[in-house]
């Protein structure tokens, strides 16, 4: 009679522990000392490749001369001239092809790392036929310095490495429209703002065209994203470099030379 005494309370304990063990959250572990806790819960394993695939800091990493960089040199070249509307932006995708981020390019542009001869992008915009020719007349084709940079980052390996530009400085001393202003302008904004019918009726094909926007305040507000004004290069998710932005106010400070 005793046991039966005590058997209800018994079993009511023990659920409850029970149920406390296989409810409790099992807590990282931090060894001491450690500014990084150990995870023994197995919901976040530990890299142990030395690889880190979320993080895109690249601040304070130098531009190698020698290296084609995708977002820095390729795909302004591409999104100006080619990831337009009616194109190959995410809304036309001509061909099922779309050229305005790394995987986008990778995915739909039928690129083969290291060579030319199997990647129909270097075919298209290197094709003399202009009804096979990319981009499609009556735009200009690319030129030989943006089909050298696009060729170049295909041998190299069809990469998407980044670099900060002004790892190294920026300097904005004698700041030139032909070597520091105008390739900024080619690889940028020229595919958009040219030909018959340009962009916002805004040409930037000549030194004039582009000092006329100069000096009616609409060049600078544009590239550098100020308020009220629509931000360019169109369909970018940043600005420009910032090194590039202070070269351009620096020339523009210095009376937009034709230099």
């Amino acid at each position: 009679m005793e046991i039966r005494k005590y058997w209800l309370p018994s079993l009511i304990f023990g659920m409850g522990l029970a149920l406390s063990i296989f409810s409790c959250q099992h807590e990282p572990i931090t060894i001491e000392g450690d500014n990084n806790p150990v995870d023994t819960t197995g919901n976040n394993p530990i890299d142990t490749t030395g690889n880190n695939p979320t993080d895109t800091t690249t601040t304070g990493i130098p531009c190698d001369p020698n290296v084609v960089y995708f977002e820095l040199d390729v795909l302004p070249i591409l999104r100006s001239n080619c990831a337009k509307s009616g194109c190959h932006d995410e809304n036309s995708a001509q061909d099922g092809v779309i050229l305005t981020s790394f995987e986008s390019v990778m995915a739909t542009g039928k690129i083969e790392p290291f060579d030319l001869n199997d990647s129909e992008i270097y075919e298209v915009i290197v094709e003399t036929d202009p009804d096979k020719r990319m981009p499609q007349p009556p735009n200009a084709p690319l030129t030989s310095a943006q089909i050298n940079l696009v060729a170049s980052w295909i041998l190299q390996g069809a990469k998407n490495e980044s670099c900060d530009p002004a790892a190294e400085g920026c300097n904005t001393d004698n700041v030139s429209y032909s070597a520091d202003i105008r390739p900024v302008i080619e690889n940028n904004c020229l595919g958009c703002h040219q030909g018959a019918n340009p962009t916002g009726g805004f040409v930037l094909e000549t030194y004039a065209d582009v000092v006329a926007k100069v000096n009616s305040g609409r060049f600078y507000g544009a590239v550098a994203w100020e308020p009220g004004f629509v931000p360019m290069p169109f369909g970018a998710s940043a600005p420009l470099p910032q090194c590039n932005l202070n070269k351009i106010k620096a020339w523009i400070e210095a009376g937009a030379p034709n230099n």
